[in-house]
């Protein structure tokens, strides 16, 4: 090392002595040592942060329906987005097409279709969170919806099954029919199974659990065995009187519209067993077996619960495709698809 001059100020001395090649080696050391401690302690508090939030995650149950890390897990993803914004979209149209008719919501079967629309756009509505994030609707389930939105679905049913009811009514004695069920009459039988799913709602969240599997084993396999054996007779009776007993009365725009009116609530109760009955079915079996009812991870990797939230899609197209004047006001009032009109 040089000798400093004497003659310098004290601070350029020391200036001086720092910028010795010993001392930029020491100094550059000791740097580099505090930047790999900084870097490691940086990386463990993040490892410790990432882990965090990990388990905060799967606690909540707040991650996605599957880990976005393949391409097939981003499909499922996507198409459960599109599944729920599609049953909101066209159930939406539909109940917004009766409400402002008023030629509609003079018949009762529009009603029973409102009815329907609006569980099922209750129904879209929850998908959003059972379809699209990682969920259990489960009793002991932290994830769980409280059985609310498993009490939309069965809405849906209720509603069909009052339909089909409705219509059997209305063809086999018109004449009692139009003196018994009035407008405020329909809408009673509508508030009376809405109120009856919401009072199986309040049973299972206020009594313990155990009680509450047994009240849903009775209420899944009686209900479920009966309605729909009712609705698979309801359904032989309303064709045969379609196809047979209206054939016999003479061609008149009536006899159509009743014919019409049974062919569509025959076919929407079809596509309803068709995408209920596999669930309906898992659901009486596991209720036996006392296992949870759940063969996938979770509600929005199922295909039973998805294909039940199908039906919430497939119910108001087949409403639009088999019904003319709800067809119209959906087309010209509600999409204002302007060549619809020269088409109709």
């Amino acid at each position: 090392m040089k000798p400093v001059s004497r003659n310098l100020p004290r601070e350029s001395q020391t200036v001086l002595i720092l910028k010795t090649p010993r001392d930029r080696n020491r100094t550059s050391v000791h740097s580099r040592a505090l930047i790999i401690n900084g870097c490691a302690l940086f990386h463990v508090h993040a490892l410790r942060l990432s882990s965090l939030m990990n388990i905060s995650e799967s606690s909540a149950g707040l991650g996605t329906v599957l880990p976005l890390s393949s391409f097939e897990n981003v499909l499922l993803f996507l198409f459960n987005i599109i599944l729920a914004t599609a049953i909101i979209f066209i159930n939406m149209s539909v109940f917004i097409a009766i409400v402002i008719s008023r030629s509609l919501r003079n018949e009762n079967r529009f009603m029973y279709m409102l009815s329907t629309c609006l569980s099922d756009i209750c129904t879209g509505v929850s998908y959003y969170y059972t379809g699209v994030i990682d969920v259990r609707d489960y009793y002991d389930s932290p994830t769980r919806t409280y059985y609310i939105a498993l009490t939309f679905l069965g809405l849906s049913y209720m509603a069909i099954l009052a339909a089909q009811a409705d219509r059997y009514h209305a063809v086999s004695a018109p004449f009692k029919y139009s003196q018994r069920m009035t407008r405020s009459r329909t809408l009673l039988v509508i508030l009376v199974y809405w109120v009856y799913g919401f009072l199986i709602v309040a049973v299972n969240n206020l009594v313990p659990i155990g009680v509450a599997k047994r009240v849903t084993f009775f209420a899944a396999f009686l209900g479920n065995i009966f309605t729909v054996g009712i609705m698979i007779g309801l359904n032989f009776r309303l064709f045969f009187i379609a196809k047979f007993q209206l054939g016999r009365e003479p061609p008149s725009e009536e006899r159509d519209n009743k014919r019409a009116s049974i062919y569509l609530i025959v076919i929407v109760a079809v596509c309803f067993l068709i995408a209920w009955l596999p669930l309906f079915l898992h659901v009486i079996v596991c209720n036996f077996t006392g296992s949870v009812c759940y063969l996938f991870k979770n509600e929005g990797t199922d295909p039973l619960r998805i294909l039940a939230r199908l039906n919430a899609v497939t119910t108001p197209l087949l409403y639009i495709r088999g019904c003319t004047p709800l067809r119209s006001t959906v087309m010209i009032k509600v999409w204002r698809i302007p060549c619809y009109k020269s088409k109709g």
